[in-house]
């Protein structure tokens, strides 16, 4: 990567610098590269001398400008920097040659070769699966093409919760809510069952108590509603593999929470768990009967919520295990710490299950384990990490990510259009699928098949629902993490500004004009001898393509997926802009070679960034 070449030979610079002023050098210096907004501040720069100003106390343009004579008395950096410059109050700017630079190869770091299990989508097998769950399966699937792209072995489950309330819900109105209702896929069906089921437990308190029946039947795995709810989480499991695969979303295992239980998993857990101090279990109070695994009391919260209290609880006193009991034996499988392991089953050639009588595998044994689960999460995860601190699994806790998002909701037109009252006039309204409330994924995979469908003239390139898988995909991804994505249909289905589709028509643009100068890429170099920029678009843009590397490995330190948006969008804008202030097919030979060569370098440079989001790099739209 350019940036760790310049971060190396300005270091480099800055120890000798040290050496020369008598003065001790930290090793610990942390040299920042950056791209500057504007191209007449430099290609790249840096904020060193700010730092250093602290260490050699003196003013830090000064530093700057002895570091700049270092740098050129070295001859660091003449390979690829022509010129450097200081600016007040201390940067240094650094312009590149970038003949030198097309003619050398960068690549991203190796990577550290640690075996990573990322988790993602894990959506209760009760009903249809709405729009909520697909930003967790858009960004859980973006992260596994990231860290893949940059060198990472990585392994990708999908947890299967069919133990749950939600599963129970489903099963209790399955057996006890008629429908003569028409639907075209089971989990639709079931979407309507759930909701039903649960505005009648508000008035009936013998279908409330059947829950619990039916959950330690689930858990126990015997009788008419175990096996009901094993057939609905498998047949619901499968409609919702078919809806991530339209979005090209792939797995390689999935677990099932029930196969943890039967299997043992977590008695071996309790086990162990029982060996420590705050694993007990609690004898009066609210929680008496319960297993609960509470703080030390020097981290304990203050003034812990009652919904914290409650996912302390490991074991309630009735013997059901809660989320957090299962998932704390999952990942002390996950990273190879219990001396079990499960049988396996391939549902395809590229998908595994596991399963109570199949055949060994190397699944598991990671060194790191990124879990993608929402905001509202994070204490659980926060009790699972602590349970591998109490185990003494200090290493594996560190190693142990939560990726939290932000929830996604509606908006106020989105919800009136599904049928809520938006009166109150608040700016977001939450989807529950007690009440039945949410967009499908597959109703709205359709409706923008639809509007992609009307807007096109010409029908010869992609299909309009991968087009529209990959619009929604886009639009769920480019919002930062944190957000809550407030999801309203009409600018969701917007194929112009920041969009998937906007990024898909700019690179089959790319490969038209590459098409039609066949002939003349035929007769000149693929690189060109000299490259000299003489308009600003060509600059911008051969600036920002060398960025995207850098943009890559920081996108993967952070586990942050929309900052590969962020810079698509704007890689994107740049070619466009080139595009319309620089003839490219008309241009004198000198200039075509460097424009096609331009084209090309975006071309290869947006094809692997759309790989990377999961959206097709098409020839053709």
């Amino acid at each position: 990567m350019i940036s760790q070449l310049l971060g190396r030979s300005i270091k480099s610079s800055a120890r000798n610098l040290f050496s020369n002023l008598a003065q001790n050098f930290g090793e610990d210096l942390n040299v920042v590269i950056e791209q500057p907004a504007h191209l007449e501040h430099g290609d790249y720069s840096t904020n060193v001398a700010m730092q250093l100003a602290r260490i050699i106390r003196k003013p830090p343009i000064e530093i700057a400008k002895m570091l700049k004579i270092q740098l050129e008395l070295e001859g660091k950096c003449t390979n690829i920097v022509y010129k450097v410059e200081v600016a007040p109050p201390g940067f240094i700017n650094l312009y590149i040659d970038w003949t030198q630079w097309a003619q050398r190869s960068f690549a991203l770091p190796s990577g550290s070769g640690e075996k990573t299990i990322i988790e993602h989508t894990s959506i209760n097998p009760n009903k249809s699966a709405h729009i909520g769950h697909l930003r967790n399966s858009c960004i859980g699937d973006t992260l596994v093409r990231m860290l893949r792209r940059s060198g990472s072995p990585i392994e990708v489950h999908n947890y299967i919760d069919d133990l749950g309330n939600q599963l129970a819900d489903t099963v209790v109105g399955l057996l006890n809510i008629p429908s003569t209702a028409v639907f075209s896929r089971f989990g639709d069906f079931c979407w309507d069952i759930y909701s039903r089921v649960n505005k009648e437990y508000e008035h009936n308190t013998e279908l409330l108590e059947q829950r619990t029946k039916v959950l330690q039947a689930l858990e126990e795995g015997k009788g008419n509603a175990a096996w009901i709810g094993a057939v609905a989480a498998e047949r619901i499991v499968r409609e919702h593999l078919e809806e991530m695969d339209e979005f090209g979303i792939q797995y390689d295992l999935l677990v099932w929470e029930s196969n943890i239980v039967r299997e043992g998993f977590w008695a071996s857990a309790f086990s162990l768990l029982k060996q420590t101090k705050q694993f007990y279990q609690e004898t009066s109070g609210n929680l008496k009967g319960c297993w609960v695994l509470k703080k030390p009391p020097s981290t304990a919260e203050a003034n812990e919520s009652e919904h914290h209290v409650a996912d302390k609880v490991l074991v309630r006193s009735n013997g059901v295990l809660t989320y957090t009991a299962k998932d704390i034996a999952y990942h002390l499988w996950k990273f190879g710490l219990l001396e079990k392991d499960f049988s396996y089953k391939p549902i395809n050639s590229d998908l595994w299950t596991t399963a109570g009588n199949g055949v060994r595998s190397s699944f598991g044994k990671a060194d790191l384990v990124i879990n993608v689960i929402d905001h509202r999460q994070q204490y659980p995860q926060a009790m699972v990490k602590q349970a591998l601190e109490e185990l003494g699994y200090y290493r594996q806790a560190d190693k142990l990510r939560h990726v939290s998002y932000g929830v996604v909701s509606l908006s106020p037109g989105a919800a009136e259009e599904l049928g809520m009252d938006t009166s109150d006039g608040r700016s977001s309204y939450a989807m529950s699928g007690r009440q039945g409330i949410g967009i499908k994924i597959r109703d709205l995979l359709d409706r923008m098949e639809g509007i992609i469908d009307d807007k096109r003239s010409d029908k010869q390139g992609l299909p309009s629902r991968m087009i529209a898988a990959a619009a929604i995909r886009y639009y769920l991804l480019r919002f930062s993490l944190s957000t809550e994505v407030v999801f309203d249909l009409q600018q969701a289905t917007e194929i112009t500004g920041n969009t998937g589709v906007y990024l898909m028509y700019a690179h089959a643009r790319a490969v038209n004009l590459l098409n039609k100068a066949k002939a003349e890429l035929d007769r000149i170099p693929l690189v060109p001898e000299e490259i000299t920029l003489t308009e600003k678009a060509e600059h911008a843009l051969i600036r920002h393509i060398a960025a995207w590397q850098d943009t890559l490995y920081e996108a993967c330190r952070e586990l942050s997926p929309n900052r590969l948006c962020n810079y698509a969008h704007e890689l994107a804008t740049l070619f466009n802009n080139f595009y319309a202030a620089c003839p490219i097919l008309k241009a004198n030979e000198k200039k075509l070679a460097l424009r096609l060569w331009l084209t090309s370098q975006f071309k290869e440079t947006m094809g692997d960034a759309l790989n990377v989001l999961g959206l097709p790099a098409p020839d053709r739209m």
